[in-house]
């Protein structure tokens, strides 16, 4: 028994230090490209790895947040995402929820053919979906972005929201309809805040789509003054191509930033909210 135990303690601190050293060497691109990004880059393709970026300063921040036009990304792309999360949420809560406890005829078909939709990439709907922004002039519009995208984050987002509900005991609810409480007490005061972290980290992942998105941004976002932060990435990298990564680089850890706020704010709620989603189907 005590060589078991050993056995198994080693096991663990090998895996552990496995774990530890493929962490450390994912972190090597983003501690470059920090490093880059508070340096002058006048080598940033010469010498070793740490040792080619040059003198540190905050030039390149202050580049960025002064000569171009990053706030203005910066709102843009917060007005996509929350119109997007709220959007996407609201209406996937409502349809998971009754996906998951009403068995209307043709329920699982319905499912089914919601992810079939979401298997098909994205680029065969761009020209279809060209056409129809044209036809209702929603063509450099934050509207129809954000219709695009809560109409796609919503499948992902029903059957995430639809997993966890399938976890919450039927007793629950029906215990609150003894008590009095209508259907709508029922789903606000007692369904809702049980789904609560699913419903964050939910959220939260439709939030990053719609925030490191850039395709249909840059295809249907037509004037400079519509981009978002990764069109704005884009723009500034294909005309800065040869002359300064470390200026792209800065701007990359600042879009960066918002969401590594974001996800240690909820990172409570990760495991809970993305594994039980995943318990029942």
């Amino acid at each position: 028994m005590k060589k078991r135990k050993i056995k198994h303690s080693l096991g663990l601190v090998c895996l552990n230090a496995v774990f530890i050293i493929v962490c450390f060497i994912t972190l090597v691109p983003v501690l470059y490209a920090f490093l880059l990004s508070v340096s002058d880059g006048s080598s940033a393709f010469a010498g070793n790895l740490f040792g080619s970026a040059g003198h540190f300063t905050l030039e390149n921040y202050k580049r960025i947040l002064t000569e171009e036009p990053f706030l203005l990304w910066l709102k843009n792309s917060v007005v996509l995402s929350l119109g997007t999360t709220v959007l996407a949420i609201g209406f996937a809560t409502t349809a998971s929820y009754a996906f998951s406890r009403y068995r209307f005829k043709g329920r699982m078909n319905i499912l089914f053919l919601l992810v079939l939709l979401n298997a098909f990439p994205q680029i065969l709907s761009m020209f279809a979906i060209f056409r129809l922004f044209k036809s209702f002039r929603l063509l450099d519009s934050n509207v129809g972005l954000i219709i695009v995208y809560a109409g796609s984050m919503c499948i992902f987002s029903i059957w995430n929201l639809k997993g966890y509900f399938d976890t919450i005991p039927a007793e629950i609810e029906e215990a609150s309809k003894i008590d009095g409480a209508s259907d709508f007490q029922m789903l606000v005061r007692i369904v809702l805040p049980l789904a609560r972290p699913a419903i964050i980290v939910t959220a939260v992942m439709v939030l990053i789509f719609v925030w490191n998105e850039y395709l249909f941004a840059t295809t249907f976002l037509l004037s400079g003054d519509k981009y978002t932060l990764a069109g704005g990435l884009y723009q500034l990298q294909a005309n800065d191509y040869s002359r300064s990564w470390s200026l792209f680089t800065a701007a990359a850890v600042l879009v960066s930033v918002p969401i590594l706020i974001i996800f240690f704010c909820i990172q409570k709620y990760m495991v809970s909210g993305l594994t039980a989603g995943g318990v029942k189907g």
